[in-house]
């Protein structure tokens, strides 16, 4: 069979991303079509099977060999059967089609109401008991949602929600940007931890100036926690001297049991040893604990669910 020049893309050895691309656009609405001729080997039966005009089968399959530049088939009527060239693209286009069926398959469990994923990140400091009891309390109602669950600090949970890999994140400082929506949900008091041994271990008060000689151990910049630390010490009136800069609130907290400066950090879930946390009176130290998620991005019904109790936990998150 022969076919006169198309002026359709063709991949060769130099075609560029956007010829590609081009193509891929072209051949993929045949690529089913493709597959059920092959199977049948019968343009008329095949059209039956999927449902669709014979006519327009049989011109899907003449323009799939023009984009292609090669025959697919060798046709004897209605009867056809597969070329090599035929036979070689089928297996490609049966393990493509397979992989659709698959990602297909995938979404529409991860938007099953009753057993679809939540993707959500928090902050570190929320792991130990905040998202835990959340989880456990969300699915006393919904026992079978799934959650992919990302800890980290704020702005690379921000850089994930809007990379999509996010459905929802808690988060502090609370955002303000115009393709987030972001609700204030709790505040958490942040306190003075000093060494067991220090001067001013025997207070349970103290104002955050009497610290302004002492060294800091702090999160690394970027955390929210540390900017926190960086505004909450110039109102103070000083700028902390930083000598270790963490990762992880607990680690920051074995630093200052072993001595080597003090930190600004909220409530451990279970007390340690070594350390004494004294309340700041002055400046009134705090951070606001939030929930973000991409503002017109659309939610699946587990989402939705998950994002509606959040919110409804409202000034009792920490409780």
């Amino acid at each position: 069979m022969v076919h006169q020049p198309s002026s359709q893309p063709r991949l060769s050895p130099s075609s560029d991303t956007e010829d590609m691309t081009e193509m891929s656009l072209l051949l993929a609405p045949r690529l089913a079509y493709f597959a059920g001729v092959a199977r049948t080997e019968h343009v008329t039966r095949a059209a039956l099977e999927m449902n669709v005009p014979q006519s327009t089968l049989s011109r899907a399959m003449v323009r799939l060999e023009q984009d292609l530049g090669v025959d697919l088939f060798a046709r004897i009527g209605r009867t056809v059967s597969l070329t090599p060239s035929g036979r070689a693209f089928l297996q490609h286009v049966e393990r493509a089609l397979a992989e659709i069926d698959r990602a297909a398959e995938e979404v529409r469990a991860d938007a099953d109401p009753a057993t679809g994923k939540v993707a959500f990140g928090f902050l570190h400091t929320m792991g130990s008991e905040t998202v835990p009891g959340l989880i456990r309390a969300f699915r006393a109602d919904h026992p079978r949602v799934r959650f992919s669950l990302v800890q980290n600090y704020g702005e690379a949970m921000i850089e994930r929600l809007r990379a999509g890999e996010l459905d929802l994140c808690l988060t502090s400082p609370v955002p303000d940007a115009p393709d987030l929506v972001a609700r204030r949900l709790d505040e958490q008091k942040l306190r003075l931890v000093v060494p067991a041994d220090h001067p001013l271990a025997s207070r349970k008060r103290v104002r955050l100036a009497e610290a302004a000689d002492e060294t800091f151990v702090t999160l690394e910049p970027g955390y929210g926690l540390r900017r926190i630390t960086d505004d909450l010490c110039k109102e103070a009136g000083f700028r902390p001297r930083v000598a270790f800069e963490g990762e992880e609130a607990e680690t920051l907290r074995g630093l200052v049991a072993a001595g080597l400066g003090v930190a600004l950090l909220p409530p451990p879930a279970v007390a340690r040893p070594g350390v004494a946390e004294l309340t700041v009176t002055a400046p009134r130290a705090a951070r606001e604990i939030g929930v973000a998620w991409l503002d017109g991005h659309p939610d699946t019904p587990p989402v939705a669910a998950f994002k509606k109790f959040l919110l409804s936990k409202r000034g009792s998150l920490l409780t």
